[in-house]
């Protein structure tokens, strides 16, 4: 009897050996795929951006481009016109930054949208890709981190985020503050208000 349990126990122990394997496998899997279609949508919006400077071709060419895509690849998503024009702007928007390019690829698209479409400041870009990067969470976790400002509460010290900036980023935040401080006047951030009250952001499992 003793030996059946000591057998049992062996075996619950080795499914959550086998469990945790397997997770732990997914996850490096859906990160490999990430990154795989964060590079193939650079690219594709690279070569958009080469050939309308070299060709001169106009907007007709993404309409077209997003049909014969679809048509070679059906079933496959993101290909749409829209979506082509977002690779477009994507590689635009952050093939001059080297520093933002690795981040980049850490987030998911659907983050990298939002966070393209809703922050226009390089230093409010790499804060909230960073901060996804970090703690994780849904696109509805980020736009209310954005919404709530977490941005400009951590150049206030407001947040407890402090360490999802890097010492660069810090110091230019920190100076910021000191430039806007004797000025008497708020920072000034386009697009937001430093005098909205909202609560602070807390990390993405605490709203999971």
């Amino acid at each position: 009897m003793k030996t059946e349990i000591a057998a049992n126990d062996d075996y619950s122990r080795l499914l959550i050996e086998v469990k945790v394997r397997v997770r732990s496998a997914q996850y490096a899997a859906l990160k490999a795929v990430n990154k795989g279609l964060v590079d193939l949508y650079w690219d594709i919006g690279q070569m958009i951006v080469a050939r309308q400077e070299s060709e001169g071709w106009g907007k007709s060419i993404v309409k077209r481009l997003s049909s014969d895509l679809q048509t070679e690849f059906p079933g496959v998503g993101g290909f749409s016109t829209q979506n082509l024009w977002y690779m477009r702007q994507f590689y635009q928007e952050y093939h001059e930054s080297p520093k933002l390019q690795p981040r980049v690829g850490e987030t998911g698209w659907s983050h990298k949208l939002i966070v393209m479409g809703r922050c226009h400041d390089a230093l409010e870009r790499e804060f909230y890709l960073r901060l996804t990067r970090k703690f994780g969470g849904s696109k509805n976790i980020l736009i209310h981190q954005i919404d709530n400002q977490s941005y400009e509460k951590a150049l206030l010290g407001q947040t407890n985020f402090d360490r999802t900036l890097t010492p660069e980023l810090r110091a230019q935040a920190k100076l910021a503050v000191k430039d806007a401080q004797s000025a008497a006047r708020p920072i000034a951030v386009p697009g937001r208000n430093l005098a909205a009250v909202g609560v602070y952001v807390t990390r993405a499992r605490n709203h999971q």
